[in-house]
């Protein structure tokens, strides 16, 4: 089932997975209109290609491993390791150990739904 906006309880089990690319999964979590919780798994090899939007988005790395590029600018990112990414700004990454991506959207991406 697509998880619905504002609602209170979202249990993980019954949140339907949409893919997001080649080797990509995710999931909306929970919403209103001001924020966005979505999770992202990667297999190895899985690229989130460069990209860019209007909101504002903190990317939490659970688990895996990530090179990620942000306005040109290329890490290695690890679990625990977090990125913010301003509205506007290009970036995009490559999944080099399979791993789960929690991203926050303020606001919400009308987009995802």
């Amino acid at each position: 089932m697509k998880t619905e906006k504002n609602n209170v309880w979202n249990f993980y089990e019954c949140i339907a997975q949409e893919k997001a690319g080649e080797g990509v999964v995710r999931r909306i979590l929970s919403y209103t209109d001001e924020l966005m919780v979505v999770q992202n798994h990667f297999e190895k090899g899985a690229v989130g290609a460069l990209h860019h939007h209007p909101h504002t988005q903190i990317t939490y790395v659970v688990s895996g491993q990530f090179e990620f590029e942000i306005a040109g600018e290329k890490r290695i990112v690890n679990p625990g390791d977090s990125m913010l990414k301003r509205d506007g700004v290009e970036h995009g990454c490559v999944c080099l150990e399979e791993g789960i991506l929690l991203d926050i959207f303020a606001p919400m991406r009308e987009d995802f739904v």
